[in-house]
């Protein structure tokens, strides 16, 4: 038996009170309580009171809170992958992304011309300072670039061109055409190259002027030059978009600094999966697969479907559970 009731009609009263206490008020039977339908009210505001904590703490509002801390901590985790900023180095390359070259070099191209540089690059292009003499790693660079674009589906001349010049005041154009013929006999592609890949010398301040604004930096020794083996990779209008360092260069990351030169970014543009997927280490000049962000977005792609269950997952009405236990207790008391 119901508390608060002593006949089978309170316990239908109760039942009423139960599923629609504010519609039943009106009905009351002046035999009946107004104590119990006060108990009955005063259950009613407990019971959505201990529903509204669960719903904040146990439903959809925590949840949405807790992916919330969970993707914003992704982010600032995922943000930066590489931030380390170095000074510039006495030698080496100091990178100076996003500035433009000067439009006061002067260069002498294969045919002793006298040339500006920025008058030269129409497309991307990649820059490469040597020097033809050199007894080091020059000799390895060209070799290195000179596989890269034989093995790239780009087109030299078309797609990008690449200057190679020197570093050294001292040295002719002559000694340049044939640092270039034999680098030619290396490749398959010897028309496209040829046509890409153009040889320059300049005076010194000229070349002070260039070797600045791209950051390489170099020293005398003797008649020698200590220097870093890099190319530079600057866009149609003459913005430098990204450094690419060492003797050898994989095709991926060749192409990939080469289109996102045509759009003027020093971001990947060739496909928004291989943008979302690698980022560039400036440490290693190279491109590696942001393991952060991947693993970030399944996570996030298995909580947020976790939370749409919770959502969408069919529940039973209060009212029809209130119906079935009132029915149920009813049943129970008919029975005793």
């Amino acid at each position: 038996m119901l508390r608060g009731f002593k006949d089978k009609s309170d316990q239908e009263y109760m039942y009423l009170l139960k599923t629609d206490p504010d519609g039943c008020r009106d009905k009351m039977n002046p035999n009946q309580s107004f104590s119990a339908y006060k108990n009955v009210i005063n259950q009613h505001l407990l019971h959505l009171r201990t529903n509204f904590h669960f719903y904040v703490f146990s439903g959809k509002i925590f949840f949405l809170l807790f992916f919330f801390v969970l993707f914003s901590g992704i982010n600032l985790f995922g943000q930066k992958a590489y931030d380390d900023k170095t000074k510039d180095p006495e030698i080496g390359i100091a990178e100076h992304l996003d500035q433009y070259l000067p439009k006061d070099i002067y260069l002498t191209d294969e045919n002793n011309q006298r040339v500006l540089l920025t008058d030269l690059i129409d497309k991307p292009t990649i820059i490469n300072w040597v020097y033809f003499r050199c007894p080091g790693i020059c000799s390895p660079l060209m070799e290195g670039l000179a596989k890269v674009m034989d093995a790239s589906d780009l087109i030299p001349g078309v797609d990008y061109q690449v200057l190679t010049i020197s570093f050294d005041p001292r040295e002719t154009i002559d000694l340049g055409i044939r640092k270039k013929n034999n680098y030619l006999n290396l490749v398959n592609k010897k028309d496209a190259i040829r046509k890409g890949w153009k040889f320059f010398v300049s005076d010194s301040a000229s070349i002070i002027k260039g070797t600045n604004a791209t950051g390489f930096k170099y020293k005398t020794t003797g008649n020698n030059f200590v220097h870093a083996a890099s190319i530079c990779v600057v866009s149609p209008k003459g913005k430098i978009t990204r450094y690419l360092n060492g003797i050898y260069f994989l095709p991926f990351d060749f192409k990939m600094a080469i289109v996102e030169s045509s759009k003027g970014l020093s971001a990947p543009t060739i496909s928004r999966i291989m943008q979302y997927c690698f980022a560039y280490d400036p440490v290693g000049q190279t491109y590696v697969l942001n393991v952060t962000k991947i693993s970030g977005t399944l996570i996030l792609f298995v909580a947020v479907l976790f939370f749409l269950v919770l959502i969408f997952k069919p529940k039973r009405k209060q009212g029809e559970r209130s119906k079935e236990q009132g029915e149920r207790s009813m049943s129970e008391d008919r029975s005793k």
